[in-house]
């Protein structure tokens, strides 16, 4: 009895974390809280932004047009981040850490650059480039924590990376509450600016992970974007690609739209137009929360019933949650208290994005992960860009927002069909 007692112990005794494990891993989640917080920032200031600025480009600030100029802006910073897999054959050759930082501070510089755009144009360029260093950060600091952690805690690490994002949403529209209100727009960005003290300390005081070094030091050069697109990767490269347009798809789906359905819902209940935006800021907030649940409970659930069928029950999730919130929920008379009820569901499956974190690193060896981890995830941006924007189209063709969106669960069905044929990686040690 004591043999087995002794033996659950041990098996819940954990690794310690050195302290340069634990600062990195603040780091690299304080860049992935701050990319969220960025991303959101954008969309908060948007309207005065652009209000102020196209006049002084020549251009009427009329609702058209600042609707015409955000949507440009947008497509500019999407394909900037489309185009952050530069980062990972970077971080594949000169290491995780700097290049982390690399990203963290170009896209912190260029937000707050963006506070002194004084037309358009210069907005635009600051806010494609931000693009290029927020895209880069979350494939760095998923392989940092995968590579740098013991592997007994780093698949929680993942679900605990992953929170950073949704933290940032909070962050914003704190200080767009606090900063924004008294401030203004510039000051927005300003703040943007903050992740420089991040990268520094990076720098400054996170070592390299040792799978890494060991792997720089007997690694014979080679072009990793090959390597993984050579017959050794080919396979798993274009079915995580797959996988990953499916997750962006659905999450864009959601999170753009969210906001924009319940004020429908909550206007057509007679609220008035200031309790309509705070209302939709409350379910911005819950669907956020019920993200980070479910990035959290997603770890364990993946070492119990395995990568593939953890996937599947969050797609499936996904899938159930985006037709019953926008097909259903939208549609019925009273249907704002369900339609926010689902989004909860909807953020818990929306946590998938955490298996990626997890996921991605045990598929790839060291001298490729970071490449491998960068190029599926910009594919996945560049494909549901286009698919938001043919959104769009359908919501402006069909006079509805509600049908468009429910559509989208369609996919997360196919990828259901795709998940058989990624690898199983449960039990596994990161290959080296």
């Amino acid at each position: 009895m004591n043999t087995l007692t002794d033996r659950r112990a041990a098996a819940r005794q954990r690794t310690p974390l050195k302290r340069s494990q634990i600062a990195g891993f603040w780091g690299a989640w304080a860049g992935w809280t701050l990319d969220g917080m960025d991303s959101f920032i954008y969309a908060l200031v948007l309207t005065p932004a652009l209000t102020e600025l196209l006049p002084r480009s020549g251009f009427a600030a009329t609702p058209s047009n600042v609707g015409l100029a955000g949507s440009i802006l947008f497509a500019l910073f999407l394909v900037g981040w489309g185009l952050s897999f530069i980062w990972g054959p970077l971080a594949d050759r000169f290491g995780r850490t700097k290049v982390l930082a690399a990203t963290i501070f170009t896209f912190a510089i260029f937000t707050g650059l963006s506070a002194t755009a004084s037309n358009v144009w210069q907005l635009a360029i600051y806010r494609f480039i931000a693009g290029v260093g927020i895209g880069g950060e979350w494939a760095l600091a998923g392989t940092y924590v995968a590579e740098a952690w013991p592997e007994d805690r780093r698949k929680m690490g993942a679900g605990y990376l992953q929170t950073g994002y949704y933290a940032g949403f909070f962050l914003a529209a704190a200080l767009n509450y606090t900063v924004g209100v008294h401030f203004g727009w510039r000051a927005m960005f300003l703040t943007g600016a903050v992740p420089v003290v991040v990268a520094i300390l990076i720098l400054l005081r996170v070592k390299e992970p040792e799978k890494w070094q060991k792997a720089e030091a007997k690694t014979v050069r080679v072009q990793p974007l090959r390597e993984i697109l050579g017959p050794a990767y080919r396979r798993r490269t274009w079915v995580a690609c797959i996988l990953l347009t499916i997750a962006i798809i659905g999450l864009w789906a959601g999170a753009v739209y969210e906001p924009s359905a319940v004020i429908q819902l909550a206007t057509r209940a007679g609220m008035s137009k200031g309790d309509s935006i705070r209302t939709a800021s409350l379910a911005t907030g819950l669907l956020s929360i019920g993200t980070i649940i479910g990035c959290l409970a997603l770890p364990p659930l993946a070492e119990r019933i395995g990568r593939k069928m953890t996937l599947a029950v969050y797609f499936a999730g996904m899938a159930v949650s985006i037709a019953a919130s926008f097909g259903w929920a939208f549609y019925l008379p009273n249907g704002l208290a369900p339609f926010i009820a689902w989004l909860f569901v909807l953020g818990f499956f929306g946590g998938n994005f955490a298996l990626f974190s997890l996921w991605l690193p045990e598929q790839f060896e060291t001298r490729v992960r970071a490449t491998a981890f960068a190029f599926c995830t910009s594919f996945g941006r560049f494909v549901g860009a286009g698919v938001n924007f043919l959104l769009g189209a359908a919501v402006l063709h069909m006079q509805t927002l509600g049908v468009p969106i429910a559509l989208t669960a369609l996919v997360f069905v196919a990828g259901l069909f795709v998940i058989p044929f990624a690898p199983e990686t449960r039990g596994e040690v990161l290959p080296q």
